[in-house]
């Protein structure tokens, strides 16, 4: 099996630094140990450590697998659900300790650095237009209850989402993830009920 190259190692270090201790808290020569590099071969493929944290974010966006919000063989609100359950399961992988990567970068670095920023944003904005959609069909198979327009409510779910990553981080434990999950499901008619129901 071919070596991973030295900037695949970089970035996987970084990943996991970055996940434990945040981006302020972490050097450069932090990172090179970690992914087992010199020093000197970090310019050699990131011009900044910022750089480097942008590429760890888009990967990170990857494997949050927003593509399961696109998987026609659930139904949509089974969908969204196991989207989320998905990333609480997640969560709890590390006993809530990482959070969510966006919402630790968000909060730690918007006043720091304008590119990270609006990498979150854009990451978080798309991320809702997709639960948005999802939402829509919800409403149009008559499974989303009441009247609240699918944008600004998928807007409040994904807020909702990184405040609870942000309190189960601090609490070490899921009561904030149940607390979602509950509002979550009072949104939908329950599975077997109908869209009359």
């Amino acid at each position: 099996m071919p070596r991973p190259s030295v900037r695949e190692q970089l970035v996987e270090a970084a990943a996991e630094c970055f996940e434990e201790r945040g981006f302020n808290a972490i050097g450069v020569q932090e990172i090179t140990r970690a992914a087992g590099v010199p020093k000197g071969s970090f310019y050699n493929h990131f011009v900044s450590k910022e750089a480097l944290a942008l590429e760890v974010m888009r990967r990170y966006g990857t494997a949050r697998r927003m593509e399961m919000l696109e998987d026609g063989t659930l139904a949509p609100a089974a969908r969204l659900r196991a989207h989320f359950r998905f990333l609480a399961d997640d969560l709890e992988r590390f006993r809530f300790s990482r959070g969510c990567l966006f919402g630790n970068f968000g909060a730690e670095l918007s006043t720091q650095s304008d590119e990270v920023r609006g990498q979150v944003d854009a990451a978080l904005g798309q991320w809702a237009v997709s639960v948005a959609a999802v939402l829509r069909e919800a409403r149009a198979d008559g499974t989303l209850k009441g009247a609240l327009d699918p944008e600004p409510l998928a807007g409040f779910l994904v807020n909702a989402w990184e405040g609870a990553a942000l309190r189960a981080k601090v609490t070490r434990d899921g009561r904030p993830m149940d607390d979602f999950f509950a509002l979550f499901d009072s949104l939908f008619v329950p599975a077997g009920d109908g869209a009359d129901g």
